[in-house]
């Protein structure tokens, strides 16, 4: 896990060093073990290095082979590195360490460009091969490693976080109109390629794109799962697609232990991550270090969940961190948060992950998070209009749960150099939904949520946070094989029981009832949910701030409306918009974006 960035160079000058040397000092958070920097003629690459895998000098990056011509930065895990490097081995290459690294630098010298159809895990990549005279950028297939880029003509940079590249300057930020009907219509999710900023784009998950020294370009995506019933699988029932199920799930946890470094839990109490602790401890793990946050609790609201997390750390015998934090703590946290986001990110539950994440740090160096399984396995509220829908209606009834404000309410709130007269966030929706490859609409919606809306949202959310403070976080119910399964499975075993009824049936056979049955949770922070008191003035400063009042984005009088009346600025699945506003605010100003 580290912090990865780039200059390419393609007008005949050499890459600005010195700017590749600011993007990595910007990260320096993601990989605070390490650096490294590397020239070769029209491309220079940068690194920082978090250890997790060979912990020796020999798994240091940037990685170069000389006898094979190539150099490599790269982030995140290989979880079937030992595998690929016996047969690697096998067929005649010689290694210089134990990483994961070198056992990518290898497959692209014996797969080429398909070298990414045997990595198991989260990645993403910037390799030069120096005889072909390419550098190759590929990205995870569930995104959930980032990869930001800034094109101008002859030159290309990449990092994997927005705010390096804006260290390394000469970026356009203005505001992208059509990021910003996303961000304001989709709970400030703004999908892969776009950013809020018309001068950052980010390769799209499951991509490889491949540049030449002369700056033409390519780009593939090379997986994408259809959501359809398999012939294969018409014979299974409830029971034959849960013991599936299960057995896919036990393989992603145990995949995520590889490490040389101890692997800890983020316990919420909830399902997915009380699942994960059980299945782990299934595996043998024993005295597991876990991990629980809880906020002050507000009108009535509760601002933890620590009941579960301590049922759960008691039944597993873990060794369990209960962490809280009054509200005093919260409006010093946001602002931390906030200079944390590589994206503006509306969520109320950031500031909970980014505090989690530096207590977390002081423990372990890796964790596992239960992030994904409501979009893989159908687990919101808004799935379960869906399993009635017709195919052809998926997109009015998804837009009529998920959307934050159509598109007739934008227009109304948007300064005028922002309002769009194309409805762009329904038309990418459309698109999306009405693509071939999904067989009823909630298979439509889960292929949505799982590979456009995810990595920007709570993957996204989880690698800034935790990267803040150099925790890397792994992810099970987002394991390639475990997610090509589940869309595979008929929607009814998903939605059953309130949703993610398959994963239910996995969990009664290792956790208590009480846990399964609980009422659907979330990582509250009831004063970001109502923006209360304090957390309400920051906001109305960001919103009424020099910068804010010339940039414009939001006509005066809706902003004043939604200060003045803060309780009817509730969104579509519990978000709120006066935040979504405000944070926006508080994320351009914080990055000195005027």
């Amino acid at each position: 896990m580290c912090g990865i960035s780039g200059e390419a160079r393609f007008d005949g000058r050499s890459p600005d060093a010195a700017a590749v040397s600011r993007m990595s000092e910007a990260m320096r958070s993601r990989g605070p073990d390490d650096e490294g920097l590397f020239a070769a003629g029209w491309v220079t690459l940068g690194h920082r290095r978090l250890t997790i895998i060979d912990l020796s000098d020999a798994g240091g990056q940037p990685m170069v082979r000389d006898d094979l011509g190539l150099a490599l930065v790269f982030n995140g895990c290989i979880y079937n590195y030992p595998q690929l490097r016996e047969e690697l081995q096998n067929a005649g290459y010689a290694f210089h360490s134990t990483s994961d690294t070198e056992v990518i630098l290898v497959a692209y010298a014996h797969w080429g460009e398909r070298f990414v159809d045997h990595l198991v895990g989260m990645f993403a990549i910037g390799l030069v091969d120096r005889a072909r005279r390419r550098l190759i950028l590929a990205r995870d297939r569930l995104g959930i490693k980032p990869l930001y880029l800034a094109e101008t003509p002859g030159r290309l940079r990449f990092a994997s976080t927005l705010p390096a590249l804006l260290a390394a300057g000469d970026v356009d930020t203005a505001i992208d109109p059509v990021a910003l009907h996303h961000y304001l219509s989709w709970h400030s999710i703004v999908p892969a390629p776009r950013t809020v900023l018309r001068g950052v784009r980010k390769l799209p998950p499951a991509t490889v794109r491949v540049i030449e020294a002369d700056g033409r370009s390519r780009e593939e995506v090379y997986w994408r799962p259809d959501y359809v019933r398999e012939p294969a699988d018409a014979g299974m029932d409830a029971a034959d697609w849960r013991t599936a199920i299960g057995d896919a799930l036990r393989a992603a946890v145990r995949r995520r232990l590889v490490a040389d470094v101890p692997v800890g839990v983020l316990l919420s109490g909830g399902l997915d991550s009380s699942l994960i602790v059980a299945l782990l401890a299934e595996a043998g793990q024993r005295h597991l270090r876990t991990f629980s946050i809880g906020f002050d609790s507000h009108g009535g609201e509760s601002g933890d969940e620590f009941h579960y997390s301590d049922l759960v750390a008691r039944a597993f015998d873990t060794d369990h961190h209960r962490i809280r934090l009054a509200d005093g703590d919260l409006v010093p946290a946001v602002r931390r948060a906030v200079l944390a986001m590589t994206e503006p990110m509306g969520s109320h539950d950031v500031v909970a992950f980014h505090l989690l994440s530096e207590q977390v740090a002081q423990h372990v160096k890796v964790a596992q998070s239960g992030q994904g399984a409501d979009e893989v396995f159908a687990g919101y509220g808004y799935h379960q209009p869906l399993v009635d829908a017709p195919r052809h209606g998926a997109a009015e009834t998804f837009a009529a749960a998920f959307f934050d404000r159509d598109h007739d309410e934008l227009r109304r709130i948007v300064g005028p150099a922002y309002a769009l007269e194309q409805d762009a966030s329904r038309d990418l929706l459309t698109g999306h939904l009405g693509a071939p490859g999904a067989q009823t609409a909630l298979d439509a919606v889960l292929r949505l949520d799982t590979h456009l809306m995810l990595p920007d949202d709570p993957v996204k959310r989880v690698d800034s946070m935790s990267m803040a403070w150099g925790l890397e976080v792994r992810t099970p119910f987002l394991d390639q094989d475990l997610v090509t399964l589940a869309a595979h499975c008929p929607p009814e075993h998903k939605v059953a029981q309130g949703g993610k009824g398959v994963l239910k049936e996995v969990a009664r056979e290792v956790l208590p009832a009480e846990v399964i049955d609980r009422p659907k949770g979330y990582f509250p922070v009831p004063a970001l949910r109502n923006v209360d008191g304090p957390v309400r003035e920051m906001v109305a400063e960001a919103l009424q701030a020099p910068v804010a009042r010339e940039r414009a984005l939001f006509r005066p009088e809706y902003v004043a409306h939604l200060l003045a009346e803060p309780d009817r600025a509730q969104a579509a699945a519990g978000s709120n918009k006066l935040w979504q506003l405000g944070l926006l605010e508080l994320w351009l100003q914080t990055h000195d974006i005027s």
